[in-house]
């Protein structure tokens, strides 16, 4: 299986958690990672280049931390740019068929703070709704999402051990990760 990762922060130097997970896909020569802010400082996204890519790949992992219940802003932009009418979706919109999408985010918040009844209201999986139904409108397959809880405040053994996981779970066949 082709995986690609899409890293997005703003600053992924200076996050210890996405670092983390960056720096343990690296041994991991079957992935394919890439840093949106590194590559687009401008944002000016090259559509053609990024949907030649979404052809190339089996599975496609959007790697961001947690900004106010959603995205950061230059993937929410790599959305609307990219997952155009006509090629994503709509009458002959059809490239993305079968292929495979997985959110792997970040927060500070531990995971009682996302549940029902937590300081956030809603579970991950809730808060996620829209890039899901977004993913799932252009024919895609959504699975489930990888989350690092608590990530402001983990040590930095907690981070190497959620990389390690990370790097497991978007490798993990699709019929594992749904069963």
């Amino acid at each position: 299986m082709k995986i690609m990762v899409i890293a997005t922060h703003p600053n992924l130097t200076n996050s210890r958690a996405n670092q983390a997970l960056a720096l343990e896909l690296t041994k991991h020569t079957d992935v394919y990672f890439r840093d949106l802010y590194q590559e687009y400082p401008d944002w000016n996204i090259d559509v053609e280049k990024e949907q030649q890519l979404l052809l190339q790949f089996d599975r496609v992992v959007f790697q961001f931390p947690f900004y106010w219940y959603s995205c950061p802003p230059l993937l929410k932009k790599w959305f609307d740019d990219v997952l155009t009418f006509g090629w994503a979706f709509g009458p002959g919109g059809d490239y993305l068929k079968g292929k495979e999408f997985i959110v792997a985010t970040t927060t500070g918040g531990t995971e009682s703070q996302y549940r029902s009844g937590g300081s956030n209201w809603f579970t991950i999986s809730e808060l996620l709704r829209p890039i899901q139904s977004t993913l799932t409108r252009c024919n895609g397959t959504f699975l489930p999402a990888f989350v690092t809880y608590n990530a402001s405040q983990g040590t930095d053994a907690y981070l190497a051990q959620e990389a390690i996981r990370y790097a497991e779970f978007i490798q993990t066949s699709m019929h594992v990760l749904v069963h």
